[in-house]
C-alpha cells in the first residue's frame, strides 16, 4: 500500500512495499510543508512562518493595494506572445516564487510542479547548493561570458561530469559545448557524425523527439519527408507487429538487422542512429535493455556511430545516472542538456576522441560560456552524485509505479501505467475501444490543476499525463502527487462522459 496525504491507501497491486527514506541532506533541502494546502489556498509559505509573499514585484503588475494582477500579465502574454507558446495554454500560472516541488502563483495558490522545466530541474526550484553556486559565481567577479575560453568554474564542470560518465567513455572522451538548448546538443551530434563518417544518412525511431530546430525534427517521430530512415520503437500497449514484450523487441531488432543488411532495403550506410533510453515526449517509453544492447552491437558491427539522447533521461532521472546504464551501454555520443545546467541553460555532447575531426570552428555558438550554468551543473551533479538520488528515484518510482498500476486496476481509462525512476506516464485510453483518449488526458490535466497539481502530456496522440517531480521529492510529497492523481482521474472520466 501507499498512504496518501488523504489517509487513504492506494493499492500497489502486490505485497506491502516497505517505506523508502529519503537521503538526509535531499531531504533536508526541500521546502514543501509536510500538509500540503487544500484546493484553492495559499497555504503557509515555504520560506517563512507568516504565510506571506514576498512583494518583489519586479516586472509584475500589481493590483489594489499592491497585490499582483495576474489576469492582466496572462491577458498581455496571449496578446503579446507568439501562437507558438505551448505550455502557457495548459498552466494558466503566473509564478512568483518557487522552492523545491512547490511553485506559488501571483493570485497565492500553490501548486505541486510534476513538470519540473520538462525534466529541467533534477533538484526542483531554487535548490540551496544550486543557489549557493550561482551566488558564488556572481560574488566572486568571474566573467559571467567568455565564449568558449578555459576558466576554473567550465574546468570544475567537466571534471565533475567526466566523473559521472559510463567509465568506457570517460577515459577516451571529448566534449564540445554547443549552445544553450537540448535541440542545439542533437544538431551538434549530428554534425558531428556525419562529419566523421562522410555520410549523410540517419538512424532514428517512430516516436522519438530529439528537439525543435530543423536537423533535429527531421529525426524526431513527426517530421514529413526528410533523409532519416525510420525505425521501430518497441513497446508493448501499442507494437508495431501486434505482439509486444521480448518478442515485439526481438522482430525490431531483427527489423533493423535485415534493413541495413538488404542491399536493396534502399537505406545505404547512415552517418549514425540515434536513440532515446526512454522516449520522453514520446509517451515514457522505456527501451527494453536487451533490446538496447542490440542496437549497440549492430551498430557496432557496421561501424555505426551510436548516439544516445539523454537530454531528459540523464543525471539520475530514470534511477540511473545515465538512461544507457540500465543496458550497460556505452555510446559513441551522448546528448546531454536540462538537468546538466542545475536549472540554467547548457547543453553539450560528449563522444568519442576518435570521432573528433572537426576543424577549429566547424561548429560554434556564442553562447556556449554560460559561467552561471556551469556553476549551478557542477552543483547539480555532485549533488546527485554524494546523495545517491539516482538509486533514490529508482525506489521511490518503482513505489510510486506500483501504486498507480493498482489505481489502473479500479479505473478502465488507464490503458498502462509505465516509466522508469520518476519518469512516469499513464496512458489513457477508452475503456470500450482501448483507443487513446487525448480528451480525457487532457481532461485529467486541468483536475490535477484545480487540486494543485501540474502535470503534462505526451505520447503519440497526448494521451499521456506525464509525471517528471524532482529527483528530491519526498514520501510525503509522492502521496500528495498520487492522491490529486488519484482523485483527478475519475473526475475527468466524469467529465468527459
Amino acid at each position: 500500500m501507499f498512504e496518501t496525504q488523504s489517509g487513504r491507501a492506494i493499492s500497489a497491486g502486490g505485497p506491502t512495499l516497505v517505506a523508502v527514506t529519503e537521503p538526509a541532506a535531499a531531504a533536508a533541502a526541500t521546502e514543501i510543508p509536510t500538509q500540503v494546502p487544500p484546493q484553492g489556498s495559499r497555504g503557509p509559505d515555504p520560506d517563512g512562518p507568516d504565510g506571506t509573499v514576498a512583494p518583489d514585484g519586479t516586472g509584475v503588475s500589481e493590483g489594489p493595494g499592491g497585490s499582483v494582477a495576474p489576469e492582466s500579465i496572462l491577458r498581455r502574454q496571449a496578446q503579446r506572445e507568439s501562437a507558438a507558446r505551448t505550455y502557457a495554454r495548459s498552466l494558466p500560472i503566473v509564478p512568483v516564487r518557487a522552492r523545491g516541488l512547490t511553485i506559488e502563483g501571483a493570485d497565492g495558490r500553490r501548486y505541486l510542479d510534476c513538470l519540473s522545466g520538462a525534466g529541467t530541474l533534477a533538484l526542483g526550484h531554487n535548490h540551496p547548493v544550486v543557489l549557493e553556486a550561482i551566488r558564488g559565481v556572481l560574488d566572486s567577479g568571474a566573467p559571467l561570458h567568455v565564449l568558449d575560453l578555459a576558466t576554473p568554474v567550465k574546468d570544475a564542470f567537466t571534471t565533475e561530469l567526466f566523473a559521472n560518465l559510463p567509465p568506457a567513455l570517460a577515459a577516451d572522451a571529448r566534449i564540445q559545448f554547443c549552445g544553450p538548448a537540448g535541440t542545439d546538443a542533437v544538431e551538434a551530434a549530428l554534425k558531428l557524425v556525419r562529419t566523421a563518417t562522410g555520410r549523410p544518412g540517419l538512424l532514428a525511431f517512430t516516436g522519438a523527439y530529439h528537439g525543435m530546430t530543423a536537423g533535429a525534427l527531421d529525426a524526431s517521430g513527426g517530421a514529413p519527408g526528410v533523409r532519416v530512415t525510420r525505425l521501430p520503437y518497441p513497446q508493448d500497449l501499442r507494437c508495431p507487429f501486434g505482439v509486444g514484450g521480448p518478442e515485439g523487441a526481438e522482430l525490431s531488432a531483427r527489423w533493423t538487422e535485415n534493413l541495413l543488411d538488404d542491399p536493396k532495403g534502399g537505406v545505404p550506410a547512415p552517418a549514425g542512429m540515434i536513440v532515446e533510453p526512454v522516449q520522453g515526449e514520446g509517451g515514457v517509453i522505456p527501451a527494453p535493455d536487451g533490446w538496447l544492447r542490440r542496437m549497440r552491437a549492430i551498430t557496432a558491427a557496421r561501424g555505426i556511430p551510436l548516439i544516445a539522447d539523454e537530454v531528459q533521461t540523464g543525471v539520475g532521472r530514470t534511477g540511473a545516472f545515465w538512461g544507457v546504464d540500465h543496458a550497460g551501454v556505452v555510446p559513441d555520443v551522448m546528448v546531454l542538456s536540462k538537468a546538466i545546467g542545475g536549472s540554467l541553460p547548457l547543453a553539450v555532447i560528449v563522444y568519442r576522441a576518435g570521432l573528433d575531426v572537426w576543424a577549429p570552428g566547424a561548429h560554434a555558438g556564442t553562447f556556449r560560456g554560460n559561467q552561471l550554468a556551469m556553476a549551478a551543473g557542477t552543483a547539480t551533479l555532485a549533488f546527485v552524485r554524494e546523495n545517491r538520488l539516482a538509486e533514490r528515484a529508482a525506489a521511490l518510482g518503482e513505489r510510486m509505479l506500483a501504486a498507480l498500476r493498482g489505481l489502473a486496476c479500479g479505473h478502465p481509462c488507464i490503458g498502462e501505467v509505465r516509466g522508469r525512476g520518476l519518469m512516469i506516464g499513464i496512458e489513457l485510453v477508452d475503456p470500450d475501444t482501448g483507443a487513446a483518449a487525448p480528451s480525457l488526458a487532457a481532461a485529467v490535466r486541468q483536475e490535477c490543476l484545480d487540486r494543485g497539481l501540474i502535470v503534462e502530456l505526451g505520447g503519440r496522440h497526448g494521451a499521456v499525463v506525464r509525471l517528471l517531480p524532482p529527483l528530491t521529492l519526498t514520501d510525503e510529497q509522492a502521496a500528495a502527487v498520487l492522491d490529486r492523481l488519484a482523485d483527478a482521474i475519475p473526475a475527468a472520466a466524469r467529465r468527459t462522459h
